[in-house]
């Protein structure tokens, strides 16, 4: 446990002392204000005629930028948008490992390759837990600068409705990280990782989904894949309450329950496949 522990705080050094980190970072909290909040703002501003969210009801828009609309609008960017901007942290942590000959100089020190491996994973699950944290508290405060400027109600959501939305988020992420960390041990650098989790997550999925609305067998597999499990739990916390409403990636197919334990085998499941290349394969 003494290693287990001094690898994650070295691994969470150099994840702090990372310019990817914070810009990554950044990146997505600058996405979700924006989409969440800029832009619903703008269009409610110009009474809704034009632009985004045109088609969604002023008093809608308004609805879903005060605070207690927070634990519903966390997790609709996390499906599509935030879980690939992690998915790349995720695969640049695992993946410039190997360029950088980090890997191989942290394994020559002897913590063992899963004690190693687990401090990577508990440094990014820190990392996660902190970003969805943030988020959460940014939007909030935004939130309530809305509620001001509109003379609405600045009443905070429900302490169990922001729990549960913290830990879908947490899971959204943590999923996506796992898998991120699986494609940059798999490819051995940050590049190609970077692009493969990229393609899946923005393109492979969507096409995959496409398709089974016209082919009834592939729906056995389409509604059990990663994506599909984030943003059913997205959409199960109150992201898709109608078409004109639905965010990109935010499905229904599952229940949340599901979706939630889909995305807790896939969590597990990316972390046991990621140990067991790691420690079949030699790293240099």
């Amino acid at each position: 446990m003494n290693t287990l522990s001094a690898s994650s705080r070295a691994e969470f050094l150099r994840l702090r002392k990372w310019p990817s980190l914070w810009v990554l970072s950044a990146a997505w909290l600058l996405l979700d204000l924006t989409f969440v909040y800029v832009f619903n703002y703008l269009t409610y501003r110009s009474d809704g005629g034009t632009g985004f969210g045109a088609a969604v009801p002023r008093s809608v828009l308004l609805a879903r930028m005060l605070p207690g609309a927070v634990p519903q609008v966390l997790t609709q960017g996390m499906a599509m948008f935030g879980g690939a901007l992690i998915l790349t942290l995720g695969a640049l942590a695992a993946g410039s490992g190997y360029g950088w000959g980090t890997w191989k100089t942290v394994l020559t020190q002897g913590p063992g390759r899963l004690r190693a491996l687990g401090g990577t994973f508990l440094a990014l699950a820190t990392v996660v837990a902190t970003l969805v944290v943030v988020v959460f508290a940014a939007n909030l405060a935004v939130a309530w600068l809305v509620a001001v400027a509109e003379s609405q109600p600045t009443s905070l959501p429900g302490v169990g409705d922001s729990v549960r939305a913290i830990g879908a988020g947490m899971l959204i992420l943590g999923m996506w990280t796992a898998c991120g960390v699986l494609i940059g041990t798999l490819a051995r650098g940050p590049a190609l990782a970077v692009g493969l989790g990229l393609v899946w997550v923005m393109v492979v999925e969507n096409l995959l989904r496409g398709v089974s609305a016209v082919l009834e067998p592939i729906r056995l597999v389409t509604d059990y894949l990663p994506g599909t499990a984030a943003g059913s739990l997205a959409g199960g916390l109150g992201g898709a309450a109608s078409d004109a409403e639905r965010t990109p990636g935010v499905l229904t197919v599952l229940g949340p329950g599901l979706a939630a334990t889909v995305l807790a085998i896939y969590l597990v499941a990316f972390a046991a496949a990621t140990a067991v290349v790691l420690l079949r394969r030699d790293v240099d």
